[in-house]
C-alpha cells in the first residue's frame, strides 16, 4: 500500500525546500550539537559530520547552500572538506572555524573558497553573521592590531605552512636553529 501525500505534507515539503541547507563539520560533539540547534532556529536544515570522511561524502552527494567546517579534525584537515565542497558546488558559502588560527591557514582557506575564517570560540551569532555577510562589504579595520610579537609568530607560521609543516626546512629558510623553531611552534600565539 502506498502512502498518499496530503496537502499538509506537500506544504511542509515545500517549506523544507525553501529553507537553506547547512553542513556542519566539527569533531567537538557538544559544540556541534549546540551550533546545530542554534542554526536550526535560524531557519537552516542542518546536517552534521564529525570527520573529514563524513563531511566529504556529504559534500559529494549533495550541494549544501552553506557549510561551517572546523580546521582540525580527528581524521585530518578540514580544508580537505572545503576543497571537495568547492569542486562539487562552487556556490556553497563556506566558513572555516579553528582554535589554532594563523594568517597562513586563513589565506589557504580563502584561496580554497571559504568566505570567512573565524577563531574559536565563536558563537552562533558570529557564525550566522559570517554566513550571511554581503560579499561586497569590506571588513572593518581591527580595533586592536597585532603586536610585533604576533606578526613575527604569524610570519613563522606562514613559512612553516609553505614548507609543508617541515620543521628542518622552515628553520633553514628562516635562518633559525631547528630547536628554537620547535620551541616557538610549541607555544601558543602571542596576543
Amino acid at each position: 500500500m502506498t502512502e498518499l501525500k496530503t496537502s499538509e505534507n506537500n506544504t511542509q515539503d515545500d517549506m523544507e525546500d525553501v529553507r537553506p541547507t547547512l553542513l556542519l563539520v566539527d569533531d567537538d560533539r557538544p559544540f556541534l550539537q549546540r551550533l546545530s540547534r542554534a542554526m536550526e532556529t535560524r531557519g537552516f536544515v542542518v546536517t552534521m559530520a564529525e570527520t573529514v570522511r563524513e563531511g566529504s561524502q556529504f559534500a559529494k552527494t549533495t550541494n549544501p547552500d552553506f557549510a561551517v567546517v572546523d580546521m582540525r579534525l580527528e581524521d585530518g584537515n578540514g580544508l580537505d572538506v572545503v576543497s571537495v565542497l568547492q569542486e562539487h558546488s562552487s556556490e556553497t558559502r563556506v566558513v572555516v572555524l579553528t582554535g589554532y588560527g594563523n594568517i597562513a591557514t586563513a589565506v589557504t582557506a580563502v584561496k580554497l573558497g571559504a568566505i570567512d575564517y573565524l577563531a574559536k570560540p565563536a558563537d552562533a551569532d558570529d557564525v550566522y553573521a559570517a554566513l550571511m555577510q554581503d560579499p561586497n562589504d569590506k571588513a572593518a579595520p581591527p580595533e586592536n592590531p597585532m603586536s610585533a610579537d604576533r606578526v613575527r609568530w604569524e610570519h613563522i607560521q606562514r613559512v612553516y605552512e609553505l614548507c609543508d609543516r617541515n620543521v628542518s626546512e622552515t628553520a633553514r629558510r628562516l635562518n633559525m636553529h631547528r630547536r628554537t623553531l620547535q620551541r616557538i611552534l610549541a607555544k601558543r600565539a602571542p596576543r
